[in-house]
């Protein structure tokens, strides 16, 4: 297969990267201390903690789990927003040579004991907001032990004090709660501190990650990633920005979740690497809040989703922020609108790169070059070492240069497979592919290009329609914020295209938003029905939820 996406490469990207180029995820952490040492890597509630403060920190972490009862390989839990506890205990697990689970802190009391019970977590590091949903189910799980932190734990005193006195007793935002066998953050680091800390051996082959996928279709399954998958995604991304990074330098706003394997990799891993200051944003959604923080820092860079792209640009005080520092913007998670990318680019002169990802590949596919000038609409071109094919979804043969198939790709970071589900990995992977799911296609230079999810395929009359056409051109339309298109069952053909709308401006009509489909889109694609909502159903970070719709459209017909 011939790679024509390596003529698009930027000068400098090299075609190929080396995955054992470092043993192992610490190593490079190691690395970044001794040259970063003194440099902030961390920035929270207003306060900054160096490199050289996560070192002394994650090491007494480590060193505690070691001292209690924990060994290599074990899996340690952490349920947590954006907190300077997260890189922490993300670190620490690391450093002993255990393996991170990551958990969504919003999860059900059902959906939280299954990925414990699944990933075997001998530990849980939780925030105690979030300490009422563990108690539902904690005698069904094997924990030996839950760390318990508060939001202010590591801020200094008296605004430590201050802050959670507030969150618990103000605001009320810690319910109720009774667990056994807890001991708090701050203790464990005071008990690490005490304790011998013995560096293990950890290779390419170890796990460093269960990450968790597919919940909205089933029960999730963990994907196994090893500290060769997250070496090598770190490698490829760093090559691949390499002509717009200064080491030890750059500001990057991160607002998604650590917990998530976009931030996970593109924020917390890569300037790690590459001694970058992290600003964490605990709660992105509170939008005015959020403008106050970006207003604090000269930022070079950010990721996010179309939604937080797009809220920020209808927020008040956003346009008036100073952006002579930013250098990129990275989208992922779901499909970057071009009226939301266009818009940005007026406001902020700087670009919004757009780029691809899975969980099971670590999770950077591919991304924009840095060196294009405008958004393009695609998802960008592979990265080093890594392959994408496009292949015909009934028959599993490539198809030709333009034509739309499911997405394939090999390369050094896709996942080892599903935790003890072997069946589910050979439905995914076969001969090193892995199978995405994903419907898109690749122009003539190498650039490919997202049409939708298989699953989301809208079918009228024996036509395909894809939801993201759909999305992209009514977004267009001025009084419109946020879209989402489904299919619903058709007497006469099968399936018929519904919008759900958020308006910017009430006056909206189910018309309007017809007649301005129509002007782009041909007559089988263009909704027949619309409905608006003050809100879409959304992920925890941002992505629109179109099978929740499709669900809700599914209870009203029986």
């Amino acid at each position: 297969m011939e790679k024509i996406w390596l003529k698009s490469y930027p000068a400098g990207v090299p075609e190929t990267i080396d995955p054992d180029h470092f043993d192992s995820l610490v190593d490079i952490f190691e690395q970044s201390i001794e040259a970063y040492g003194d440099r902030i890597a961390y920035v929270n509630m207003d306060h900054e903690m160096s490199f050289r403060e996560l070192d002394k920190a994650s090491r007494d972490f480590a060193a505690y789990l070691q001292q209690n009862g924990l060994k290599k390989g074990d899996a340690v839990a952490i349920m947590m927003p954006n907190l300077l506890q997260y890189p922490v205990a993300l670190f620490g697990i690391l450093r002993a040579g255990m393996t991170v689970v990551n958990v969504n802190p919003l999860y059900t009391a059902r959906e939280l004991k299954h990925q414990l019970s699944d990933a075997g977590a001998k530990m849980i590091v939780i925030l105690d907001n979030f300490a009422h949903t563990l108690e539902k189910v904690i005698d069904e799980l094997a924990l030996n032990k839950v760390i318990l932190t508060s939001i202010g734990d590591l801020l200094p005193t008296p605004k430590r004090w201050l802050v959670n006195a507030v969150v618990k007793y103000v605001k009320r935002m810690v319910p109720s709660y009774s667990l056994k066998h807890t001991v708090n953050f701050r203790q464990v680091l005071s008990a690490g501190a005490k304790a011998d800390y013995q560096r293990p051996k950890v290779t390419g082959d170890d796990l460093a990650f269960l990450q968790y996928t597919g919940g909205t279709t089933g029960l999730a399954k963990g994907a196994m990633l090893s500290h060769r998958n997250m070496v090598a995604n770190l490698e490829q991304v760093s090559a691949f920005i390499a002509p717009l990074v200064n080491d030890g330098e750059e500001t990057i706003i991160t607002a998604l979740p650590l917990y998530h394997i976009f931030a996970l990799t593109s924020n917390c891993l890569t300037f790690m690497k590459h001694g970058g200051r992290n600003v964490l944003i605990t709660n992105p959604r509170d939008m005015p809040a959020f403008i106050k923080e970006l207003d604090k820092y000269p930022f070079s860079m950010i990721s996010g989703v179309n939604t937080l792209f797009n809220g920020l640009l209808n927020t008040e005080g956003f346009k008036d922020l100073d952006f002579s520092s930013l250098k990129i913007a990275l989208g992922g998670g779901m499909a970057v609108q071009r009226s939301v990318a266009e818009q940005w680019e007026r406001v902020t002169k700087s670009r919004l790169l757009e780029g691809y990802g899975l969980t099971e590949c670590a999770p950077v596919v591919t991304v924009n070059p840095t060196d294009i000038e405008h958004y393009n609409g695609t998802i960008g071109v592979p990265l080093p070492s890594t392959e994408v094919r496009v292949v015909d979804v009934d028959t599993g043969k490539l198809v030709a240069q333009g034509e739309s198939g499911e997405l394939q790709v090999r390369g050094p970071q896709v996942m080892v497979g599903y935790l003890n589900r072997p069946d589910e990995t050979a439905k995914v992977m076969t001969d090193g592919w892995f199978m995405t799911g994903d419907i898109g296609l690749m122009n003539e230079n190498g650039f490919f290009k997202i049409v939708d999810r298989k699953k989301d395929m809208i079918l009228v009359s024996g036509f395909n329609v894809y939801p993201n056409e759909i999305e992209d051109v009514i977004s267009d339309h001025p009084k419109v914020l946020e879209i989402a298109a489904i299919g619903v069952p058709h007497d006469s053909s099968g399936e018929a295209v519904k919008v759900f709308v958020v308006r910017k401006d009430k006056s909206l009509t189910e018309r309007e938003v017809i007649e301005f489909a129509k002007e782009g889109l041909t007559g089988y694609k263009v909704p027949k029905f619309v409905e608006f909502r003050d809100e879409l159903p959304k992920t925890n970070v941002g992505k629109i939820l179109r099978r929740t719709l499709r669900d809700e459209e599914e209870a009203k017909s029986k």
